[in-house]
């Protein structure tokens, strides 16, 4: 196999979309990569992207294929200089928000100084963090890199979430859980020495969108759980760094695909198949859900729920460019009326930054990393 620049695993992104089985591992078909009259439509439910749900089971099997694949592709990441930090301490918090009982596991990286700080007062800014991987592949500590920059730069705690992921939970469960770990941190802040009035959430890919949605939720729950009496600290979200998210699932893939500059540098079929069938479940899903879509949520619901500052970072070769650049310029128009710094980094696909290859130094990357960081640090300085 060749390696390319997805969420480092291999496969091979200069080729046409296929439906290959591989390894013994069958990919999950759902339908004609080209677009046409059809498949261009606006999605309304799950079944209109996925069409005849796919087996669950099958594609557990594939997700535990590509996610050991993955595991690999992060290994050889993370050996290009300079090396990441390791996190050091962890946090596993019991689901709450969501109907799916479980656990959330949270890595906790932190600045010079934090581990003095149990003897002060001395309060820190935190910036949560979702991994990517299309809800279905990833861990917490994927992002590692970005978290270098937000411990130099930012001087803050860096968290971040290993919600569960799909086809075993799928919608809206990582959403639920990535909630649920602002919660955890808004009411523990005096014991973990965080700042609930400096909190940011970052996101790539499919974290991205959940460092938009989750702070939806987590406004209407909040709402309602102060409406029914139970106290709930305040707490303030400065900033969302979002980096090639995912903003409308009522778009088709062959849509998105269509509209890229050069659709054979997107993510192939066979992986947008997996994370669809996976995530979008059970069929009668509503796409337009806001916390599932959130260029689908009201004015009011953006205005209430995204902070002041949105740093947005697409890429031009990536289907999902035409749908951030939209979502970013309705932000900064009124009446949400935030502040939002956006970059469409030129030349790149999607998920760009997480080269598999060791011995490709990851500048770019890097540079694009401290100026995000540096915006963070502003937010935090002007709270």
């Amino acid at each position: 196999m060749t390696a390319c620049s997805f969420c480092c695993f291999p496969c091979c992104r200069k080729s046409k979309p296929t439906m290959p089985i591989v390894d013994g591992i069958p990919a999950v078909n759902l339908g004609n990569p080209e677009p046409d009259e059809t498949n261009t439509r606006p999605h309304e439910t799950a079944h209109d992207a996925v069409g005849p749900a796919p087996s669950r089971f099958r594609l557990r099997i594939a997700a535990a294929w590509w996610r050991s694949l993955q595991y690999v592709g992060m290994a050889l990441h993370f050996q290009a200089p300079k090396r990441p930090p390791s996190p050091c301490f962890t946090r596993t918090i019991p689901a709450t928000i969501s109907k799916v009982k479980g656990e959330v596991t949270l890595q906790f990286y932190t600045p010079e100084g934090y581990t003095t700080a149990g003897t002060t007062s001395r309060k820190f800014p935190a910036v949560v963090n979702f991994h990517g991987g299309g809800f279905t592949i990833g861990n917490a500590t994927d992002d590692a890199r970005f978290a270098r920059f937000v411990l130099e730069t930012c001087h803050a705690v860096f968290v971040s979430v290993d919600y569960r992921l799909s086809p075993e939970n799928p919608f809206p469960v990582a959403v639920e859980d990535s909630a649920d770990a602002l919660l955890y941190l808004i009411r523990s802040g005096p014991e973990l020495h965080i700042d609930p009035a400096k909190l940011a959430v970052s996101g790539f890919s499919a974290g991205g969108n959940l460092a938009i949605t989750a702070p939806l939720l987590l406004a209407d729950h909040v709402k309602s759980a102060r409406a029914s009496g139970t106290p709930i600290p305040d707490y303030r979200i400065r900033a969302v760094a979002t980096w090639y998210p995912v903003t409308d699932y009522t778009r088709p893939r062959a849509l998105k695909r269509a509209t890229s500059v050069r659709p054979d540098q997107t993510l192939p079929q066979t992986f947008t198949d997996l994370f669809d069938a996976s995530y979008l479940y059970p069929p009668q899903l509503n796409l337009s859900n806001p916390y599932l879509s959130p260029s689908k949520a009201t004015d009011e619901q953006l205005a209430e729920a995204i902070p002041e500052t949105v740093i947005f970072y697409t890429c031009e070769w990536d289907m999902l460019l035409e749908e951030g650049q939209e979502f970013a310029k309705r932000l900064e128009r009124e009446p949400i009326s935030r502040e939002v710094r956006y970059k469409m980094v030129p030349g790149v696909p999607h998920a760009w930054d997480k080269s598999p290859n060791p011995n490709k130094p990851p500048e770019l990357s890097e540079e694009l990393y401290r100026e995000c960081c540096g915006y963070l640090r502003e937010a935090f300085e002007r709270a």
